[in-house]
């Protein structure tokens, strides 16, 4: 009795230091190490960050610029649930910028015509692509997954309760969102864009491992990584279903509400639960790691070398500029 009372304690104390330790780690943050775009790879170290693009001519051009952390320019951003907030929203600005900039030189016409002004996104049109990919994140990922679970809530007693209504919601959710994912993959231009996912984890591999990222040391290491943003994810959406639990509401329409008011505090804690495991490296990470390496099966495919040589001109451009700036030459 007492060898199982001091099992139970041991176990009690493990699950409190697991919840407890993300809020007690200091305030540096983790980076976005890299993003694919069109024809390109964005790669950034803690200060700088670089886009190279492939063009039709076959030549690479790059983008570089300096960075700010949010919580360097915001100070209130370097607490637990807010600098995660902080940290993936310029994350997310950076991805635009870059997303804009692959798409100005991918459809860049070949020299046989200089003269011609070369295609771009323009904000107005940026800002109207942002809307509807709100909306669409809104309707598919939230209001759908609501609507299907409150049918089957119609048609079968035990959904009634609350564990289970939030666990067939979303279980749907995650449904919706593999389904999604595997169509979208079967379209030429993504598989493109997932070749180019897998260049940028080959090469942060090859850095990581060996801290060379050349083309023979890139081919050699796996196209599939653990901090990828698709175990992120995953991650937001296992803690999605715990803490929509705690919402008061029984209605449509406060539920949604609900679900949407909750979305910070659902992307702060995820990234504490993801930096958090990241820094242990112990089981726990390989147990959050583990769903996104297998859902990256869909959304990576094989480079070739002309998409590694584009990546790893994208991470040297990175760190040229960051050793300028006297930086630590890291990859997050």
């Amino acid at each position: 009795m007492k060898s199982l009372r001091s099992k139970f304690t041991t176990a009690v104390r493990r699950a409190l230091r697991l919840v407890a330790l993300p809020f007690f780690q200091g305030p540096e943050e983790i980076l976005v190490g890299g993003q694919a775009v069109i024809e390109g790879v964005m790669m950034r170290s803690p200060h700088s960050f670089a886009v190279a693009v492939r063009r039709p001519a076959g030549d690479i051009a790059v983008l570089q610029d300096s960075l700010v952390r949010p919580s360097e320019k915001y100070p209130w951003l370097k607490y637990p649930l807010l600098r995660g907030l902080g940290t993936l929203g310029q994350a997310m600005v950076l991805g635009i910028r870059a997303l804009r900039y692959s798409a100005a030189e991918a459809l860049e016409e070949k020299e046989s015509k200089p003269r011609e002004k070369k295609p771009e996104l323009n904000n107005w049109l940026l800002a109207l692509n942002l809307a509807i990919s709100l909306g669409f994140f809104i309707f598919f990922y939230k209001f759908l997954p609501l609507y299907l679970a409150t049918q089957v809530q119609g048609h079968y007693l035990a959904a009634k309760s609350t564990l289970v209504f939030n666990l067939v919601d979303g279980v749907i959710r995650i449904l919706l969102f593999l389904g999604f994912l595997w169509l979208i993959a079967q379209w030429k231009d993504i598989q493109r864009i997932f070749e180019y996912h897998g260049a940028e984890h080959k090469v942060v591999w090859a850095y990581e491992k060996t801290g060379r990222f050349d083309l023979a040391t890139a081919r050699d290491c796996t196209r599939f990584h653990p901090r990828c943003g698709t175990s992120f994810l995953l991650v937001v959406m296992v803690i999605a279903m715990v803490l929509y639990m705690f919402l008061p509401f029984q209605s449509f329409a406060g539920r949604l509400a609900g679900r949407l008011l909750l979305l910070p505090l659902i992307v702060g804690v995820s990234y504490e639960f993801i930096r958090f495991a990241a820094k242990a490296q112990g089981p726990l990470w390989r147990w959050a790691a583990q769903p996104g390496l297998w859902l990256q099966r869909i959304t990576t495919r094989e480079p070739n070398d002309a998409q590694l040589e584009t990546a790893i001109r994208a991470l040297e451009a990175a760190m040229e500029m960051e050793k300028s700036r006297g930086g630590e030459l890291v990859v997050a």
